[in-house]
Formats: structure tokens, C-alpha cells, sequence
């Protein structure tokens, strides 16, 4: 794949391959034309064109940029190369204060933005930084990472697109209500929204299904049922209710961590009686939900909200869920051929450093969840798979109007793959990945 400098017309042209769109059209072209970060031509529109860089795909495949919808990217950056799913024992994970110092946290970021231009990563939502973790742990998620975020992004300095929740509690745990209350009043940050979208919060609604902490409506094999995590007002169910109607009241973006059916089951009371809240920029979701119902998906499409899912961690957990949860209900968890065939919006997600944020591999897992449910390794599903990293991403993100497909007038995000992702038989962490680009510039190209 090679660049060649030419003329005036255009900035960029990418030709000699093929690139999916992702439009209605469902039909791939040849030629991609870019000026100024946007696309401004396409087939032979584009090749007729005078461009100052050209780069010939010679015989590749574009796609839109891979949008990781749930990636926890400062972490991953304190952590490479540890992940909590990989060969590094136990003993060997870091732990304790990950990063203390401001140059720390750039470098952690820094490091986070290289590893995804190098896996055609283009965007990717950081779920959770706020106050509630200013005493953590790790010093990943606090507020002096938030600031981190708002000096790189106003240096100029991402290779990646961010959208951000923000968070009032701790990760994986409690949250109150007064602290919630407070935090939400606090400033949001002045930004770009096309480069750090800060769009609303996160909430911890329970824990997961293999350690017995999702919140469920049967009991686990050891006779609990687990419980809300979050606390104030009466009892936690009415702290995390009202919550959601504050956090909708201020059109704010809302994502539940929730795994079990009974707290799907109360974020959905909540949404289907938010009539009068005002427009969130993008819609509310579910992160996770292991073991929603097909009730529950369907009522999540029907008033326009999802779920944001990880099929690469439930083929780590699955025979750990087991233990807990019995074969029936094994068998009906991680409903993701239910997901995306009801319609409500579904994402396809890594949760980095939780597993690997190598979305190829993330893809190979959901096949496998498909094939289990019956369905094949076709190019529709294919298609279907990386709709749910691209197009619908850019709809969690409530970005739809200027990202996620390769139309005229949206962002030049691109990722160059040595085959077609949509040609079945072939794994797609077969599949190598040469160049990624951002806003119409190269961030990684394969040497």
C-alpha cells in the first residue's frame, strides 16, 4: 500500500480496493475522496479527482473506524500489556497506584491512543471518570484524569475520538445519592464535541453474574439473589431510581452497569416513564446486560435504548457462570442473537483491559455466540457484527449525523484491513490490520 503526492482537489484520495460504506445502499465503491478531514467524494467521483496524497489500497479493504463503545482507555494505558484475561498470573498484575503525577496520566493516555491506532481503533467511550474515584485505587478514573483528558484534547494532541460519562461513585461499587446529586452539579468541561464528547454519567447498578452480585429475580446455587449497589433515600432501589430521573431530567446520556434481570428490569420502569425528560445526545443503554430477558430487549428497542455487550468476556466466564447460575439458565445468558435481531441498539465491546481491546478477537467470540444460537457464518451476520462497531457505535454515541459510515459529509475515519471483514470462512483475527485514520490523517500505518 503505497502514498503518492499529487494535485490540489482533495487532501486525500484512498483507491484500488474496496471500501464498505455502511450506507443504505449496502453497495462498496472503490475510491474515497477527503478534504479538510471530511469525505467529499466517493467511486468514481473520488477518482476523478486531484488529490495532494494518494493512497493505493492495492487489492485491500476499507471500512469505517472501529468505535469501541465500552473501553476504559487510561486504564488500559497504566496496564499494558496486562490484561485481566490473559497469560499474566495473578502475581504478576499490577496492582496499587497506577498512575500518581500529570505526566503520568499523559503517558497513560498516550500510550492508550497508540494501542488503538494500531488495532483501527478510531473512537471509543471511556464509561466512568469523575469524582467518585478521586480516592481509588488506580488513579485512572478520577478527576485529575478528566483534566488530563480536557489538556490533551485541547493541545490537539488524540488520535482517537472519546466520548465520556462521567461518574459519582467508584468503579465496580457503591454510589450514594448525596454524592451523586453533588457531582452532577458540578461543570462539565468546554469541548469539541466531535473529539471529547462528554454526553452523561455511569451508574453501578449491580456486580456480575459468576461472583453471585448480579441483582437477579432467581436465586444463584447459593441461595442469594444479589443486590443494588447503589445507597441513599429510603433503600438503594429508591436511590438508584431517582438517580436516573436526575441524571435524564438534565438531558443527560445514561448508562446502567447491569447484569442481572431484575436490574435491567428496574432501569427500564424508570426509562419507560421519562416522557417529559428532555432529548439526551445520545440513548440511554444497558453496559453488559448478561441476563436480560427477550421481554426486556424488546421493550429496550420499542423506547429506543440498548445495550452494550461483550461477547470475547462471556466466552472467559461462561463455565465460571455456570457454577452459579445452572445449564437452563447458562443457556439463555448473553442473549446477543436476541440483541440483534430485535432491533434495539446493540454494541459490540472489549471493556479494555478487562479482555483485549483486539475488536477482531471480540468479533471471533460473537460468531461463536451466534453459531450456539443457531446462527451461521454468513456475510449478512458479518455485516451485522461490524455494523455494531461502527454504525450503531456512532449512534450510542449520538454521533450518527457526522460518523460511523463513510458517507458524503461525515468525519474521514477509516480502517484498512488486508481482506474483506464481510467474506465468511475466515476468522476475523486472521484478518491484518495496515493502516488506520483518523480526521483524514494516518495514525497508523504497518511498516
Amino acid at each position: 500500500m503505497s502514498e503518492t503526492l499529487l494535485g490540489e482537489d482533495a487532501d486525500l484520495i484512498i483507491r484500488g480496493g474496496r471500501v464498505h460504506i455502511f450506507d443504505d445502499s449496502r453497495s462498496p465503491v472503490e475510491a474515497v475522496a477527503v478534504r479538510d478531514g471530511r469525505i467529499v467524494a466517493l467511486g468514481a467521483e473520488a477518482e476523478a479527482l486531484d488529490a495532494r496524497t494518494i493512497i493505493e489500497l492495492d487489492g485491500r479493504t476499507a471500512i469505517p473506524g472501529i468505535n469501541d463503545a465500552h473501553l476504559h482507555a487510561a486504564w488500559l494505558g497504566a496496564r499494558w500489556p496486562h490484561l485481566f484475561f490473559s497469560d499474566t498470573p495473578p502475581e504478576d498484575q499490577p496492582s496499587g497506584r497506577l498512575v500518581s503525577t500529570a505526566v503520568e496520566r499523559r503517558s497513560a493516555l498516550q500510550q492508550a491512543w497508540r494501542l488503538l491506532a494500531e488495532h483501527g481503533i478510531t473512537s471509543y467511550t471511556e464509561p466512568g471518570i469523575g469524582p467518585g474515584e478521586d480516592d481509588g485505587e488506580t488513579g485512572c478514573f478520577g478527576t485529575d484524569m478528566l483534566s488530563t483528558y480536557v489538556e490533551l484534547h485541547r493541545a490537539g494532541a488524540q488520535t482517537s475520538r472519546v466520548t465520556m460519562l462521567r461518574l459519582f461513585g467508584t468503579i465496580d461499587g457503591e454510589s450514594s445519592l448525596d454524592d451523586f446529586e453533588r457531582g452532577i452539579r458540578s461543570p462539565v468541561p468546554v469541548t469539541d464535541a466531535e473529539w471529547l464528547a462528554i454526553t452523561g454519567v455511569k451508574i453501578f447498578a449491580d456486580g456480575i453474574p459468576p461472583m453471585a452480585t448480579a441483582w437477579v429475580h432467581e436465586p444463584y446455587a447459593d441461595g442469594t439473589t444479589g443486590a443494588l449497589l447503589t445507597r441513599g433515600g429510603d433503600d438503594p432501589l429508591a436511590a438508584f431510581r431517582r438517580m436516573i430521573e436526575i441524571a435524564a431530567s438534565r438531558g443527560l446520556q445514561i448508562a446502567v452497569h447491569a447484569t442481572g434481570d431484575r436490574s435491567i428490569a428496574e432501569f427500564l420502569r424508570v426509562l419507560e416513564r421519562l416522557d417529559d425528560a428532555p432529548a439526551a445526545r445520545g440513548p440511554h443503554y444497558v453496559v453488559h446486560g448478561d441476563l436480560a430477558t427477550p421481554a426486556q430487549i424488546a421493550r429496550m428497542g420499542r423506547i429506543g435504548a440498548g445495550f452494550a455487550v461483550q461477547p470475547l468476556i462471556a466466552s472467559h466466564t461462561h463455565a465460571w457462570a455456570g457454577a452459579m447460575l445452572g445449564a437452563e439458565r447458562l443457556a439463555g445468558a448473553w442473549p446477543l442473537a436476541e440483541m440483534l435481531s430485535s432491533g434495539a441498539l446493540t454494541t459490540i465491546t472489549s471493556d479494555s483491559p478487562i479482555a483485549t481491546p483486539d475488536w477482531r478477537i471480540g468479533l471471533d467470540a460473537s460468531l461463536s455466540l451466534l453459531g450456539a444460537a443457531g446462527t451461521g457464518d454468513d456475510a449478512e451476520t458479518r455485516r451485522t457484527l461490524v455494523r455494531a462497531m461502527t454504525v450503531d457505535a456512532a449512534r450510542q454515541d449520538g454521533a450518527s449525523a457526522w460518523k460511523g459510515s463513510l458517507e458524503v459529509g461525515k468525519v474521514a475515519d477509516l480502517t484498512v484491513l488486508d481482506e474483506d471483514p464481510l467474506e465468511p470462512g475466515r476468522a476475523f483475527s486472521a484478518i491484518g490490520i495496515a493502516r488506520t485514520i483518523v480526521d483524514g490523517r494516518t495514525v497508523f500505518a504497518r511498516s
